[in-house]
């Protein structure tokens, strides 16, 4: 094989535009690593963030290789790697600190963070899952315990994390209740198992808590969204429930009297954790191994909204950015 290979790279912070097409050395997987070739990439908000400059703590050395979701084809095991070997079909999310993300011909990543990808589906499109599945079953599996029954409300429902986030409470027996903002989004979300939609846009919290719980509360509000609506989440949920958000520091001014008034557990997750920390990858692997098998069982499929090839990756920023879509933007390698 060639020594070199394509990259697209950005050399400063920026808009969308400042993604190069460049040329750079193939990487090398050492002890604990496999190379992947890449087959498809997705955007998530993390992606954007990190081109923005908004996180520079996440960011790959300049030329920067953005993007946390792989799916692709083993090509190299480095030392110690006994999961994987050369040609098994593979997805994960092996970006973070010092690594160099996926949007590249080649990746290289801890075996850790990778998983034998679901079957049933195209391998381009698991790469539409790793980050967002793996977010909403941590949500769901690990900072809440969801049971039969349980009255579950999914903020953003149609979203990349949200859309998963019904199908899971779904199939954990909750009779579930989905926020959208238009009639095209609460009918995808009807479609992907929940129970019951709200507009929010033109309904309160008092009105959606009565119709739908009598006036109890939720007792899980599963929130990927933040900002206003981890304040009206702490008003939606029952005491004594759960909270579950990605919400980030940036959520300075959010009152958290309500959770002591209340008696409510708040669950946060960062699911890059393991690889911004360079420990504990074999969470994600496990993760992910769970999450192919109920793609596989019919239980979870990623919305794919559209896809672009690795050269249209501006385009596809600026869609992530302007939010007009559901599901997940695909990113192609060509």
């Amino acid at each position: 094989m060639s020594s070199e290979m394509n990259a697209y790279t950005i050399e400063e912070f920026g808009g969308p535009d400042v993604f190069e097409r460049t040329t750079t050395a193939v990487p090398e997987p050492g002890p604990d690593e496999v190379r992947v070739e890449v087959v498809a990439s997705s955007v998530n908000p993390v992606d954007y963030k990190v081109r923005q400059g908004y996180i520079p703590d996440f960011t790959p050395d300049f030329p920067a290789t953005l993007h946390c979701d792989v799916a692709g084809v083993v090509d190299a095991a480095g030392e110690n790697v006994e999961a994987f070997e050369a040609g098994d079909e593979v997805y994960g999310m092996p970006g973070g600190v010092g690594r160099q993300g996926a949007l590249a011909d080649y990746v290289v990543g801890h075996a850790g963070t990778f998983a034998h990808a679901p079957e049933s589906i195209p391998l381009a499109d698991s790469a539409a899952l790793p980050v967002v599945a793996l977010t909403a079953w941590e949500m769901l599996a690990d900072k809440a315990t969801v049971d039969v029954g349980d009255d579950v409300l999914v903020y953003g429902a149609t979203g990349g994390v949200g859309h998963v986030g019904v199908q899971l409470a779904d199939w954990f027996g909750a009779t579930v209740t989905a926020t959208g903002s238009s009639e095209e989004k609460r009918a995808l979300a009807r479609d992907l198992g929940a129970d019951a939609t709200v507009d929010y846009t033109q309904a309160d919290v008092g009105t959606y808590v009565d119709e739908h719980t009598a006036g109890a509360g939720f007792d899980v509000v599963f929130d990927p969204v933040g900002d206003d609506h981890l304040d009206t989440a702490f008003e939606a949920v029952r005491p004594y429930g759960s909270v579950v958000t990605t919400e980030s520091s940036e959520a300075t001014d959010v009152d958290l009297a309500p959770m002591h008034a209340t008696s409510l557990e708040l669950g946060v997750v960062l699911v890059i954790y393991p690889v911004l920390a360079g420990r504990g990858q074999e969470r994600i692997g496990a993760e992910l191994e769970t999450i192919a098998t109920l793609v596989d069982k019919g239980v979870l499929a990623p919305h794919v909204d559209e896809r672009y090839a690795f050269d249209d990756v501006a385009e596809a920023h600026r869609r992530a950015e302007r939010g007009d879509f559901v599901g997940k933007l695909l990113l192609v390698a060509e």
